[in-house]
């Protein structure tokens, strides 16, 4: 396999990139998808945050209230520090277990890790190369205004708890431009397929 990982601030379009790589041929490990399902009620992730936040954080269906978490930890950074201590782990063990299953075919497993820069820092040298989806911090919040009903201090907020995009684009081995429209992004990604393809196979640094 060819290992990479991908990563972007929020409203970049991670989504989007993800989507046309897999449609390439990528198998994609998603890291917000993983953590949704590690977070489904009864899940001892759940039970973990619940205990730590509270019965506040349980919608009336009796599912995590995001919206209700969000509200918590994007207002105080110990808070987000607490949430990070228990859901990184259960991700990181999640995604290992699904990237071996392909360690020995020739596909492209790309890591679609938001916070790699805030959480990964020290170890991108398991990558064979790490991905950035970029585009400026403006378009990002009205986007996130635009297309997830952000409240625009709600986008400010969350941005500024992530890595700088100055921070990402130091660590970045390709970058994908998405400040623009659909058929530019398609653009971009038939520029990067060709050299994720060409990159070595096997995990540089193994587990």
């Amino acid at each position: 396999m060819i290992l990479v990982a991908l990563t972007g601030g929020i409203g970049s379009g991670k989504s989007s990139v993800c989507a046309r790589l897999e449609a390439k041929g990528a198998v994609i490990v998603d890291s917000d998808g993983l953590i949704k399902e590690l977070q489904a009620p009864g899940a001892p992730l759940f039970v973990a945050m619940v205990d730590h936040f509270g019965p506040g954080i349980v919608a009336a269906d009796g599912t995590l209230d995001r919206q209700a978490v969000a509200d918590i930890v994007f207002a105080d950074e110990a808070q987000l520090a607490a949430l990070n201590g228990l859901a990184h782990p259960a991700v990181r063990a999640e995604s290992v277990r699904r990237v071996k299953e392909h360690e020995h075919t020739d596909r492209v497993v790309v890591m679609d890790i938001p916070l790699l820069v805030e959480t990964q820092r020290e170890h991108l040298d398991r990558y064979r190369a790490i991905i950035v989806v970029d585009l400026p911090v403006e378009a990002a919040v009205q986007r996130l205004m635009a297309h997830r009903g952000f409240t625009e201090e709600d986008a400010r907020n969350r941005i500024a708890n992530q890595a700088s995009r100055d921070e990402r684009l130091e660590v970045a081995d390709m970058v994908v431009d998405n400040s623009g429209a659909p058929e530019d992004l398609d653009a971009e990604i038939e520029r990067v397929w060709p050299l994720l393809t060409a990159l070595p196979h096997g995990n540089p640094k193994p587990e």
